[in-house]
Order: structure tokens, then C-alpha cells, then sequence
């Protein structure tokens, strides 16, 4: 009896994230919300980010795929990057870079900060005989 009305009463209390990491894990991951072609780096191998990007890049209209991450996770960004830009698709640019320092709420009040990067990938144009090329005249 006390463990079902243990499980009841947490089933109705809202969890709140504990620590920086968990609330940075709650933000929303839809891309609609946001904003458009963006691949959030977490803590997952590097191919699944790679491959994120590679079918951002083969939306049809998808110029640009910004790559976000904060903290321990820029250097698996940037392993991204290069492995894209060197392996898959040679012809990307790296169009941006935005460093900045976000400060980031931890337990018990304490104020710290946390490093994030912004990196933009572009597709460089196509010139117009070139993309008619496969289609009959």
C-alpha cells in the first residue's frame, strides 16, 4: 500500500532538473522551436552528428546547418565539422564561428560559467549549367 501511494504522489509532482546539464538537456530539441537547420552536440558518437548534418544538407532547400554546443562537447562539434568537410562533403565552407560564454545556474544558487560555439556550415552555390546537367535538353 505505501509504495503505491509513494508512486501516485510522484507521479503528480513535476521534476524540476537538478544540475546545469539536466537543464540544459530539457531544452527543446524540436527543430521548429529552435530554429531551422540546427544539430545540437551532446554526448552521442560523432557519426550521429555527422549524419544529421548530411540530411539537413539533402533538404532541398537547406543552404546552411548551424552546429551548436557547449562545454565539453565543442571538441566533438568541431570532429564533426572536419570529418564532414574532409570525408563526405568536400565542397562546405565554414562560414561562421560564434564563441561566447553562457552563465549557467548550478546546484545550491552557485553562478558558473560555460563555454558555447556556434559553428555555420555553408553550400556553396551552384552555378545554373551545372545544376541543369543531368535533366535531357
Amino acid at each position: 500500500m505505501t509504495t503505491q501511494k509513494h508512486r501516485k504522489e510522484a507521479a503528480g509532482k513535476e521534476k524540476q532538473p537538478k544540475t546545469a546539464r539536466a537543464a540544459y538537456a530539457s531544452k527543446p530539441t524540436d527543430p521548429e522551436q529552435i530554429g531551422g537547420n540546427v544539430v545540437l552536440i551532446g554526448k552521442k558518437p560523432v557519426m550521429n552528428y555527422v549524419m544529421a548534418c548530411i540530411t539537413h544538407f539533402n533538404q532541398p532547400d537547406a543552404k546552411k546547418v548551424v552546429v551548436k554546443a557547449r562545454g565539453r562537447a565543442i571538441c566533438r562539434a568541431v570532429d564533426t565539422i572536419e570529418l564532414l568537410r574532409r570525408a563526405f562533403m568536400k565542397d562546405l565552407q565554414l562560414e561562421d564561428i560564434a564563441i561566447r560564454t553562457e552563465e549557467v545556474t548550478r546546484e545550491q544558487g552557485r553562478k558558473s560559467n560555460v563555454s558555447a560555439s556556434e559553428l555555420t556550415l555553408a553550400k556553396p552555390e551552384m552555378p545554373l549549367f551545372l545544376e541543369n546537367r543531368g535533366t535531357a535538353c
